[in-house]
């Protein structure tokens, strides 16, 4: 048996990004293990390195954020896709500058105000979105944990800061409802969780559940998890997939490989015979 943090992710739009390069920025199914530990880390209050003042502040944030990373495994039960969105982005940002002329901004606001508007340049890009999706996360904590799960899920219950679903334009649209439970696998730990369950909590009245649920069509699950997880299916129906998304510097924004595997599951949650 071990105890997981169990809590659920949805909202209107989400955005688990991938390796970006150039104008496109897509997005991923499924819940990155970096978006989580970056929600997990506003809601414990973490700042990010570049909006510290000194070298031995950011030295000490870097480590805090590493801690976080390593400390921590993850399994994540996907229920409902959602659809692809893809959106034409435009977006306005001052020039760094170089040398000792270089600037670092803390916050968007300084972006656009430290600079003429004229002297503005505009970037464009395409960002990939998913419409309706939700996922349930499960998280273990590992031997050099830096938190408790009690923390973590208490955090949850009252984030430090804002919290949202891979970018800031895309908050949450339901409680994590964040719940410590003991289970023998990923697959017990996670097996309640779906928008089916969490509508029939919001909606009393049985038609408006119903229709709530057949508007939002959920597909039967898929269970993504790290390597040390414990789990019930067999090796044969579980695939293995690389993924960067491992922080490895917050500061520089590089994430390292890690390994993780997938399987299709049944409705109801267990492994398909």
């Amino acid at each position: 048996m071990r105890d997981y943090l169990v809590f659920q992710l949805y909202g209107p739009l989400a955005a688990w990004g991938d390796i970006a390069v150039g104008e496109t920025r897509p997005a991923v199914l499924a819940p990155t293990k970096s978006a989580v530990l970056g929600l997990i880390a506003a809601a414990l209050g973490l700042r990010r390195p570049d909006t510290l003042a000194t070298e031995a502040e950011r030295r000490q944030c870097e480590a805090e954020h590493a801690a976080l990373a390593a400390g921590y495994g993850m399994a994540v039960k996907l229920t409902q896709a959602g659809l692809p969105l893809t959106d034409y982005h435009t977006a306005q940002v001052p020039s760094p500058g170089t040398g000792r002329n270089r600037k670092t901004f803390a916050t968007r606001r300084d972006e656009l105000t430290w600079s003429p508007r004229h002297e503005l340049n505009t970037i464009l890009s395409r960002r990939d979105y998913r419409q309706d999706a939700f996922a349930a996360v499960a998280l273990w904590a590992r031997e050099d944990a830096p938190h408790s799960l009690e923390t973590l899920r208490a955090r949850l219950l009252a984030p430090e800061f804002v919290t949202y679903l891979g970018r800031k334009s895309c908050p949450p649209a339901l409680p994590f409802g964040p719940q410590i439970r003991s289970a023998a696998s990923i697959e017990e730990a996670l097996a309640d969780t779906s928008f089916s369950a969490v509508a029939k909590q919001l909606w009393t009245d049985d038609r408006t559940a119903d229709w709530v649920i057949k508007r939002m069509a959920e597909t039967d699950p898929m269970l993504f998890w790290d390597l040390d997880a414990e789990t019930c299916l067999p090796a044969d129906q579980q695939g293995i997939f690389v993924r960067r998304d491992n922080p490895s510097s917050r500061h520089r924004r590089q994430f390292s490989v890690r390994e993780e595997r997938r399987a299709h599951l049944s409705p109801g949650g267990l492994h398909e015979s």
